[in-house]
């Protein structure tokens, strides 16, 4: 890793629909072109030295939707565990999951399952996939896991709930980026983003490339981060 170069990156990727609309074609198309963007973007972050690449491609809140649009969005999902894993194993990149099981079909639990196992050897870099996944929801469940354990109150501390959020061996983020113009959060790696740098971009998901790559390092290269001090 480069100096400079953050660590973790993850990418809130919005504007799949609005940019169907602009086009005027089917939501799905937009979600394809945006999948098809996932793959280009997270690449070249790899290709960059960065180590570990985070999307949220799923909130647990993207249940609301319509039936047809998450049908789609599953079946694009189960489509980058199955036929594109191999894209993980050309590149020797790891895949983990973070998110809850509950609303998920078999079929894409299994898929999941399988994706981490057949990577998990693989050392180039870390894609952690943000998927039926909620930041809140994540630091319940920690905390339910830690009344579990029986630990009393007097030894809870941050540093003991980082070791009970999902994938906790994933360091911090250091830098999230959004696009689409949209400048929220959403309730993406709420406990990892305690410091990380926010960048949001007009551009629509789909229209991303490698080249926007090279650009939102730079910009986070050139931020004083100072956390606290």
């Amino acid at each position: 890793m480069t100096e400079g170069t953050p660590r973790h990156v993850g990418y809130i990727i919005d504007g799949n629909r609005r940019w169907a609309k602009k086009h005027g074609i089917p939501v799905y198309e937009g979600h394809l072109a945006g999948y098809n963007s996932v793959k280009e973007v997270v690449l070249e972050t790899f290709d960059q030295n960065v180590k570990y690449v985070s999307v949220y491609l799923f909130s647990t809140e993207n249940w609301k939707r319509g039936q047809e649009e998450i049908g789609n969005i599953m079946n694009l999902a189960l489509r980058m565990l199955t036929a594109d894993i191999n894209i993980f194993q050309d590149n020797n990149i790891r895949f983990l999951w973070s998110g809850v099981e509950q609303g998920l079909s078999k079929s894409i639990l299994k898929a999941l399952k399988k994706a981490e196992e057949v990577t998990k050897d693989n050392t180039r870099g870390t894609f952690n996939l943000c998927f039926n996944y909620g930041g809140q929801l994540e630091i319940a469940d920690a905390c339910k896991k830690i009344i579990q354990q029986g630990i009393s109150p007097d030894e809870i501390t941050p540093e003991l709930v980082s070791q009970y959020i999902y994938n906790s061996a994933i360091p911090p983020v250091d830098l999230i980026v959004r696009t689409s113009g949209e400048q929220r959060i959403s309730n993406f790696m709420l406990w990892r983003a305690a410091y990380a740098e926010l960048l949001f971009i007009e551009k629509l998901w789909p229209d991303m490339t490698k080249d926007d790559v090279s650009i939102i390092l730079k910009e986070y290269i050139q931020r004083d981060r100072r956390i606290g001090g």
